[in-house]
């Protein structure tokens, strides 16, 4: 499912991106799955193979009345293919595709207390300065830290917490 959900966020991703509407294709995109997470009986309409392909592409162009027509032809397609179920994987991999087309680089800050602007500021600034993207800043407290930071830098975790350094501590006395 994942690789379906893939290759239709690429589709949509190269012809919005042709067509000049990657921002327009992902609000709507992401619209309109927050909607079927929102609305239980509209899900269950969408994904059950109770209700016919007919049915469900009539309902679809009533609730699309003011959507892009690439957004609208790109729904009806999944309709079409049954691979409805597959939206909420789509949207993940097509904000995936656009925060790489923007150089986005999601960046989340957990400390044990709450970080004063400055410091968040300076730390996203640095982060983007090494990577040459530009930095999504999101800021967690966590008291189980106890001190220190952990940095999620996109896929890499930098643990540089004072848990993690007892953690370390404590197997290192467990193996001598």
């Amino acid at each position: 499912m994942e690789e379906i959900a893939q290759v239709y966020a690429r589709s949509l991703f190269e012809v919005a991106k042709e067509q000049g509407k990657l921002d327009v294709a992902r609000e709507q995109l992401g619209q309109f799955a927050d909607a079927l997470d929102a609305n239980r009986e509209l899900s269950i309409f969408f994904f059950s193979p109770y209700f016919s392909t007919t049915e469900k592409k009539d309902h679809l162009g009533r609730l699309l009345e003011d959507v892009d027509p690439t957004v609208g032809n790109f729904l009806a397609l999944l309709v079409e293919n049954h691979r409805m179920p597959a939206v909420f994987r789509l949207r993940r991999a097509f904000e995936r595709l656009w925060e790489q087309e923007n150089k986005l680089l999601p960046v989340t800050i957990t400390s044990a207390v709450t970080l004063d602007e400055a410091t968040v500021k300076s730390i996203g600034d640095a982060i983007g300065r090494q990577t040459g993207q530009q930095v999504q800043l999101t800021t967690n407290v966590d008291p189980d830290v106890l001190g220190g930071l952990v940095v999620r830098v996109g896929n890499s975790i930098l643990d540089a917490s004072i848990r993690n350094r007892l953690e370390n501590l404590r197997r290192s006395v467990a193996r001598a």
